[in-house]
């Protein structure tokens, strides 16, 4: 097949998932085309069967702001038409879905038949969505897609509640690849962050609100109060700054290292002892899988799609929004005891094997047959 994958390039959830896909697909031989404003941070080098289509936005006097839908529909039409392409995926309602379903149209004229498959990964839908006047627009590209999948079934529902949805959405997860997990800890850095080996909580996110990461500095500090440990904060965002001011008026700020933004999250993880993710929301969390798979046991909120991922007792626990010192206890009783930190280790593990890539492809390579058949 020849598949045309439209993301945004960046370090959020829904570029990772689509990039990771395509590059999955390529290895099984499909040919993959990449149609987004700069290089997907996950791409890497050259790969056989993949390619890359910059949309290029000129500034024009005429608009206060770049035309990126019109421009992004041209393209697709362009790369659909020039290489054949068998059906268009597209990460993220706005502005991909939207953009796809204009594409198809000018191919239709042209008597080109172009399947959407759009896939809704959060934001797009629980944010976008509570602005009425984003509302049609969403609703008329999901309802025009030519399927549609959700990476939760707690998305599904949200998309339902929200949205005129007059058509079948089809669950699918995210994913994590294990050949990703194959590298060795790099001690140097553990020592760096933790010189006399103690314990390491990381917690990795964009840094939005939604995030709440004023919330991992006070669990951590709860944490800290009773063990010698160690905060590892990796991203960036708009509530850095007021991050690390609380860190000094709580006085823990010797104790923690901020990385800023990074490529490869998986390396800090594979180094880390203890995840945590107090997000207001996640559609799916994908940072939390990526954890699991090194190992990684997680303390969450119970919102959203994150009950579908990490299992309360299990591969961590989870507590309602908000609830620091629920979360700091959680925290002490599994750092306190290293054969409670083993078991939860261990069952994070296994609990993220549900979720290999090469039990998720299947389900996107059976979605596309469908489609474009």
């Amino acid at each position: 097949m020849k598949i045309g994958m439209v993301c945004y390039p960046t370090f959020g959830g829904s570029g990772v998932v689509a990039t990771e896909l395509g590059k999955a697909l390529a290895k099984k031989g499909h040919e993959v085309h990449f149609i987004t404003y700069n290089t997907p941070v996950r791409l890497g080098n050259f790969k056989p069967n993949i390619f890359y289509h910059e949309v290029r936005v000129s500034d024009y006097p005429l608009f206060d702001y770049p035309p990126y839908e019109l421009v992004l529909a041209s393209k697709m039409v362009e790369v659909a038409r020039d290489h054949a392409l068998d059906l268009l995926h597209v990460h993220y309602a706005i502005p991909h879905a939207s953009a796809a379903i204009t594409a198809k149209k000018i191919l239709a004229e042209e008597g080109l038949k172009m399947p959407i498959i759009t896939t809704l990964h959060g934001t797009d839908i629980t944010l976008l969505g509570r602005d009425p006047s984003f509302e049609p627009v969403i609703s008329y590209a999901i309802n025009s897609s030519d399927a549609v999948t959700a990476v939760s079934n707690d998305l599904k529902n949200d998309t339902f509640k929200l949205f005129g949805v007059n058509r079948d959405i089809e669950v699918i997860p995210n994913f994590y690849c294990p050949s990703h997990y194959q590298i060795t800890p790099n001690e140097e850095f553990r020592k760096q962050v933790a010189p006399e080996g103690q314990p390491i909580i990381t917690h990795i996110s964009n840094f939005r609100p939604v995030k709440r990461i004023l919330d991992v500095i006070k669990i951590f500090s709860f944490i800290s109060k009773e063990l010698d440990v160690r905060l590892l904060l990796v991203g960036d965002g708009p509530e850095r700054n007021a991050a690390e001011q609380l860190c000094k008026e709580l006085g823990v700020e010797e104790k923690v290292t901020v990385l800023g933004k990074v490529k490869n999250p998986i390396e800090p993880l594979l180094v880390s002892d203890l995840f945590l993710l107090p997000s207001e929301t996640e559609s799916f969390g994908l940072v939390a899988l990526e954890a699991m798979a090194a190992g990684v046991p997680v303390i969450s909120s119970n919102t959203g799609g994150l009950p579908e991922v990490n299992r309360h007792g299990v591969s961590g626990t989870m507590r309602d929004v908000g609830d620091i010192e629920g979360m700091g206890k959680d925290g002490l009783k599994i750092l306190s005891n290293p054969e409670v930190l083993a078991t939860f280790k261990k069952s994070a593990l296994s609990r993220a094997e549900e979720f290999r890539i090469d039990l998720v492809l299947p389900k996107y390579l059976a979605l596309y047959k469908r489609i474009i058949e």
